[in-house]
């Protein structure tokens, strides 16, 4: 028995307590400095991230335009009969002005005349050779749109932090820019441990299983904007998982780990990290699914040790490794629409750690409800299929009741 008589030999080491969520998304956010930025074409920026605010260099629409087919003309009564006097369309502008009694064919887009006020829509008029004969009123400014009316010169059209879909991109074209300084996409290394496991589709042998977090990790870092390479795996042996481990440390802004971040005889993952400078951050989460999870760094280089367990996985990786990649590349934070819903079913809770559940969302009566989408065990991969969101749900004695409120996290794809 030790001396201080707590039941615990001296030379065994004693886990630190276990973290809330939140603590430890707060240590991994305190360790993640935003990277570098970069000048990429219009071409090269779809899903990255801004990193400066876009302003239009000049008023979009540069000159009115007309909204409609039709006739560029003065406002008037219905039944009027106008000489139709040249032409305005897109890209070849009408150079002569509106005279008294005339109108000039118009269409989308084509600048304005001078001296028309209005457009009348194709569909309002008839033709009689080289007139019209107009068929409703047309008030000032019918289907005109206004120089500037959908953005102003120099005024600020994107901000920074935002991820360029296709939407930002036509407004940053329509705004006049060619290139966009965007965040430098962080580079993630995956790292599977395990001698069991095997590659997609390849036969099994006794007591192995299919490397499912390797490519499953990738595809979340690859959707949240990290530079992937294809997935590793280290082997149960401690000189190989420190060599692989070494690599990936040079070459990856992000290191991820599944597997052997336990105590086991063959989880040699820890001792490999400690041995090559790794600073460890924490280490062992108050989550269900997820608790070994680990956390430290080498200098600006970041290492998460997930959980083998592929759900344990996704979850952490939801929690932990994607705010994470978002603060690296200045994102803002991803929720889903709506951070809360209501129970659709009694949950029974763990009395030391809070749970993460796969649930699916549906409004009824107006109430967001969560179900739990099938079995909730940690190795459970198609508990991740159709599900919404992850289900917070606080640890404690006995039942969480149906019809109780529970915070969400969106899930990741």
């Amino acid at each position: 028995m030790p001396r201080d008589g707590s039941g615990v030999s001296d030379n065994v080491a004693v886990p630190a307590p276990l973290i809330t969520i939140a603590e430890a998304r707060e240590l991994v956010l305190q360790a993640t400095a935003p990277l570098g930025v970069e000048m990429v074409a219009i071409a090269d920026a779809r899903d990255r991230v801004l990193a400066a605010d876009v302003a239009a260099v000049g008023d979009v629409p540069p000159f009115p335009c007309s909204a409609m087919d039709g006739y560029a003309l003065a406002p008037g009564e219905a039944d009027r009969t106008l000489a139709v006097a040249g032409e305005s369309r897109a890209g070849a502008p009408s150079t002569r002005p509106l005279g008294e009694g005339e109108a000039i064919r118009i269409s989308t887009g084509g600048a304005i005349p001078a001296g028309a006020t209005a457009v009348i829509p194709q569909e309002n008029v008839e033709v009689e050779g080289e007139s019209i004969v107009t068929r409703s009123v047309v008030h000032e400014g019918d289907h005109i749109r206004d120089k500037g009316e959908d953005m102003r010169a120099g005024t600020t059209v994107l901000r920074a932090g935002r991820v360029l879909g296709a939407a930002e991109l036509g407004a940053a074209v329509a705004a006049g820019v060619g290139a966009l300084t965007v965040a430098r996409r962080p580079t993630v290394q995956v790292l599977s441990t395990g001698d069991e496991l095997r590659a997609p589709g390849e036969p099994l042998g006794p007591g192995e299983i299919h490397n499912s977090n390797g490519p499953m990790l990738v595809a979340l870092a690859a959707h949240q904007g990290a530079v992937t390479v294809p997935p590793g795996r280290l082997p149960d042996d401690r000189a190989a998982t420190e060599q692989g481990l070494a690599k990936a440390l040079q070459n990856a802004d992000v290191v991820i780990v599944s597997g052997g971040v336990s105590v086991g005889p063959h989880d040699h993952v820890k001792p490999a990290l400690a041995d090559l400078g790794v600073e460890e951050v924490f280490w062992r989460v108050a989550l269900q699914p997820g608790k070994p999870t680990w956390f430290g760094r080498r200098g600006s280089t970041l290492v998460f040790g997930l959980p083998g367990n592929p759900v344990s996985a996704v979850v952490t990786f939801s929690l932990f490794v994607r705010p994470a990649l978002a603060a690296l590349q200045g994102r803002a934070e991803e929720h889903p629409l709506d951070l809360e819903a209501v129970l659709a079913t009694p949950v029974r809770r763990n009395p030391d750690r809070e749970q993460a559940l796969r649930v699916r969302l549906e409004r009824r009566n107006g109430q967001l409800m969560a179900t739990p989408n099938g079995p909730q065990g940690s190795h459970i991969v198609t508990s991740l299929l159709g599900a919404d969101a992850l289900a917070l749900v606080p640890a404690g004695q006995g039942e969480l009741e149906a019809g109780a409120t529970v915070m969400l996290e969106s899930l990741p794809r």
